[in-house]
């Protein structure tokens, strides 16, 4: 019998955590081909299969996973009677959430307050999740809104020792994406960060995960503008073509951008998306400017738009400009799922700690140093690919 792993989302109401269920259930029902998830032409040894994921998770909302998926947009009924119809059975689990650190998004399906009280009901939950699906594994993925930037200077993020006192007095610096990694890391399973929240990458769990061997990574999913910049960056330098000016521009109208527009919350992102060029140019780009902009007529339709200035020959003058008109869940869902695979890989072949080599997937990858993280996508992909074949680049 195969093994199966289970697929604990936080944030498992969303648009991308339901698309990325309905996808997988309509793929066991043969309703759905594997196109879009960007290894299912690789033969990896030890990966499990799509069919083996079984999916659950928290949530502030109480309402249908199938109801919520509806009002997302990005799946409908045709979808839901056509494979995917496990979502109309599906609810959330209680979760952790703070419109202190997220302050656009709430709802009453709430754990009980308590920073300790949280960490034993969420790590609960895994372990009801396993028994109850009959998993052989189990890894944690946040799917969940961006929360603001935490104040780093507070004790309680400095050492493991300060973090664990401040989980015993609820001190307010420990954000909800934080109790989700420590829960998870304690209970040694896997945990990605898919948002720009900071949440595994602070240092007390980092260091955490390091001791204990659990696979950890993030940070900030890498799906749509990012993406094609982190692409397009890598031959406009090998070209040497200087690029003078980005200017960058988004809109969405989804629950994503709903949280965003909360200006905390969109420092943390901006702060992801803005630090990949300089260090794939390898110079300052003085004028990079990145914009997101809530707007609601738009849902789950992204449209996302770049002018770029360069110098070439002779001083030469020109422009570059794309516009990215996209489904953000259609991107964002795959990536997902096979950072749980890759995440699950990690651990049976026995890598804890942060896992450098699926740095593709994300704007900001997590390293386990000091140094700087790769952001260059062909450069990515390598590594990847080595790693996937069962060596390290």
């Amino acid at each position: 019998m195969a093994e199966r792993l289970g697929v604990a989302i936080v944030g498992v109401g969303g648009a991308v955590a339901t698309t990325a269920i309905a996808g997988i259930e309509m793929i066991k029902a043969g309703s759905n081909s594997f196109d879009g998830l960007p290894l299912a032409h690789r033969d990896i040894a030890g990966m499990i299969a799509y069919r083996d994921l079984e999916f659950g998770g928290w949530d502030l909302s109480e309402e249908t996973l199938g109801t919520l998926a509806l009002r997302h947009g990005v799946i409908g009924e045709k979808e839901l009677a056509d494979g995917a119809s496990a979502l109309n059975d599906m609810r959330a689990w209680k979760a952790a959430g703070s419109t202190g650190y997220c302050a656009n998004i709430d709802g009453g399906n709430k754990l009980a307050s308590g920073h300790r009280a949280a960490v034993r009901q969420i790590q609960d939950d895994l372990k009801r999740f396993a028994a109850d699906r009959q998993l052989d594994r189990v890894v944690v993925v946040n799917l969940a809104s961006t929360e603001r930037v935490p104040d780093f200077a507070e004790a309680a993020l400095q050492s493991l020792e300060g973090f664990e006192r401040g989980l015993d007095t609820d001190d307010a610096a420990i954000s909800p994406a934080m109790l989700y990694a420590y829960a998870a890391i304690d209970a040694g399973t896997p945990y990605a960060n898919f948002t720009p929240s900071v949440a595994a990458d602070v240092a007390p769990l980092a260091a955490l995960a390091a001791e204990r061997n659990v696979p950890i990574a993030g940070k900030d999913g890498k799906t749509g503008q990012t993406f094609m910049k982190t692409v397009i960056a890598p031959a406009l330098r090998d070209r040497a073509l200087h690029v003078d000016g980005w200017f960058s521009t988004n809109i969405l109208g989804n629950s994503d951008g709903l949280a965003l527009d909360d200006p905390k919350s969109l420092q943390s992102k901006l702060g992801t998306k803005g630090s990949v060029l300089n260090s794939i140019l390898g110079y300052p780009v003085e004028d990079h400017i990145v914009m997101i902009h809530y707007y609601r007529p738009r849902g789950d339709d992204k449209e996302a738009w770049d002018n770029i200035d360069l110098t070439g020959f002779i001083g030469q003058k020109m422009q570059l400009k794309l516009n990215f008109l996209c489904k953000d869940s259609i991107l964002a869902a795959p990536l997902a799922i096979e950072i749980a695979r890759c995440l699950d890989l990690a651990q049976q072949r026995g890598e804890g700690g942060v896992q450098e080599q699926m740095g593709l997937f994300f704007k900001l990858p997590q390293t386990q140093g000091a140094g700087d993280p790769v952001h260059g996508v062909p450069e990515q992909q390598l590594i990847l690919d080595t790693w996937l074949n069962g060596t390290r680049a």
